[in-house]
Formats: C-alpha cells, structure tokens, sequence
C-alpha cells in the first residue's frame, strides 16, 4: 500500500478511483480546483461504499497554474492524472488545447521533481480513433487520431495533443518517471453526486422524456467502474509501463439501442419512480429540422468506430462488464439520488 494522487478528485471518475484506492487500502490525496469542493468529494466517496476519514486529504491546485502541485505530489508513490479541462463556449481551439496539454505536463513535472515512480494518465479514445477513414476493423492502442483532419474537432484535438505531450516529456525529461496512459470511451455506470460525465445526460435526457427523437450516431462505452479499476491495473502492473490501454466495454451502441436497453431492462416500479414531460408535437418538428441542420455540422454522425479492449484483458486480466447492464447501472443510479427532474 501506498500514498497515491488523484488529480480531479470531484469528478466523475476520479471520485471512483478515490473509492476504490481507499477500498484497497491506499492513502489518497485529491486534488480540487476550489477548496470549497471537499465535502462534495467526501460526499461521493461515502456513497461509492468508502471509509475515508484522515487517510483522505484534499489539496487545490489548478492545471492551468503551478501553485499546489508540489504540497499535493509531496511523498506520493504514484499518481493518477484524471482531471482534464473539458467543452464550454470557446473563441479558439486553443483554450482547450492549451490547458489539457500545459495541465499534463505540468502534473509530469511535479510527479517527477517529487519521486513519483508512475503516473497513470487519463487520454480518451478521442486520441486514438478520429481524423481515419471508414474502417471494419477495431481501432486499437497502436493507433493515433489524425488531428490534420477536416472532421476533427477542438475537443479530439485537445486530447491528441495532450496526450502526444504527455509521451514526449517522457522520452526526454522523465528522468525514471513512468508512464501509463488509459484511453476510455464514453463512461457510463453508477453516479455518485450531481457530478458525472457529460456522456451520462443521454441517459438522463431519455429517462426524463426530452429526447423525442435520437441520432444516427454510435459510440463505445465503459463502466466508470472498470474504468477505474483499470487505472488501478495500470498503477501496479509492472508490465503496462510505457504502454497504453483502451478501456471499452464491447461493441459500440446505438442511440437507439441505449433507448431499447432502457425500455427492456428497466421494472415497472423503477420507471414509475422517474419524472417525466411531454414534448409538444410543434417542438418535435422544430427539433427534427434542427437535426437536418445538425447533419451538416456534425461530421460524426452516422460513423461507427470499434475498439478493442484485447490488450487490457490479455495484459492486465482486465473484464469489464457488458455494455446493457452498464447503461441499467447509470439509470437506476440516477433515479436513486433523484437526479431526473421534468
């Protein structure tokens, strides 16, 4: 057992990696952007089934300035850099880039000037599967998204760079720094708080009936669960150093099938419990015409790209589970704490 870093420690996932260092035994540290935070994280470290007390601490410190690092690595053995600046209204691709790619090396830097011995580094398969042509095979960790293309976007962009960043600070300054890197999908499963990922208000939007319609579009997902638990794997494992792993449940779903796996899977009495509104029929024409509109701007609409999860199985023992009761695990989360409204 030892002292282990989670950067964004109110996240979605970092929350559950924090449940999970505790349950195994570690001593956390957790870094929020605000100080005022830490009762929400204690908040969701209790309702992940945790027992944090004094071997949890929180520090602040933001990506985008050095202050707090350091007091935060101090004595850390590992560190798992979670956190990442994402979306909102921007003028230029660089106020995400620059942040995630700065944010990265910035947490390097600390975790190697402080004696870390590995950092497990949160990518994305935004970083591994945009900018190709259409392809049958899945994508895989030898693969990088072409971040010259046309239909890539900021937010893939940034995570590409960050990531490449990331990679070549180890070649040349690591100076014994290892380096895992973990490339998750879209993460779905059990909420802890008001705090999730921003791929769970699908499900949220179709359990509270404001999706009258769903576009042609599929994706991978993972359980923050396993996403977690990966990340732990990676910690460890002396064999993924230097290595990267996706984390993906199975074959991508479809909006839709996300819809059917809802409707089936979900009792009675559980969808009694879930509030719900109507959609006027002028507002579901208004909405079609604006997905008409859509297609024209969202270049990843009707694309499906597969990734493989064989390395974190066959490298790490990694089994995540499948893709229905992940999606049954995020609703019936949702309407326990009550996060649907009408």
């Amino acid at each position: 057992m030892g002292r282990v870093l989670v950067t964004g420690g109110s996240g979605f996932l970092g929350a559950h990696c924090i449940v999970q260092l505790l349950n195994a035994g570690h001593e956390v540290r957790a870094t929020v952007r605000a100080r005022k935070r830490e009762p929400e994280v204690r908040a969701m470290v209790a309702q992940g089934g945790a027992q944090a007390g004094d071997r949890l601490a929180i520090f602040e410190a933001d990506l985008t300035a050095d202050a707090g690092w350091a007091e935060a690595v101090a004595g850390c053995d590992r560190v798992l850099h979670v956190a990442s600046p994402f979306g909102g209204a921007f003028k230029h691709e660089d106020e995400l880039i620059v942040p995630a790619r700065e944010g990265a090396l910035r947490v390097l830097a600390a975790a190697r000037d402080a004696g870390v011995r590995r950092v497990v580094l949160t990518s994305s398969f935004a970083a591994v599967g945009y900018g190709h042509p259409p392809r049958a095979e899945p994508f895989t960790e030898r693969d990088w998204t072409e971040v010259g293309q046309a239909d890539v976007q900021p937010y893939i962009k940034s995570k590409a760079l960050a990531e490449r960043a990331a990679w070549d600070f180890i070649a040349r300054e690591a100076r014994g720094l290892e380096l895992t890197v973990i490339n998750p999908v879209g993460i779905f499963g059990p909420v802890l708080g008001p705090d999730y990922s921003s791929s769970i208000q699908i499900v949220r939007g179709m359990l509270a009936g404001a999706m009258p319609a769903v576009p042609r579009t599929w994706f991978g997902l993972v359980d923050v669960r396993d996403a977690a638990d990966l990340h732990l794997r990676a910690m460890t494992a002396p064999q993924a150093a230097g290595q990267r792993f996706l984390a993906v449940a199975g074959e991508p779903l479809s909006m839709f099938q996300v819809a059917q796996a809802l409707r089936r899977g979900l009792s009675p009495a559980e969808a009694a419990r879930v509030p719900r509104r109507e959609i006027p029929d002028l507002l579901v024409r208004l909405m079609a015409l604006r997905s008409e509109r859509m297609r024209q701007i969202v270049p990843q609409l009707g694309k499906r790209r597969r990734a493989s999860n064989a390395k974190a199985r066959e490298v790490l023992g990694w089994s995540p589970r499948p893709n229905e009761e992940v999606i049954l695990a995020t609703a019936r989360s949702l309407i326990d704490l009550g996060l649907i409204d009408a």
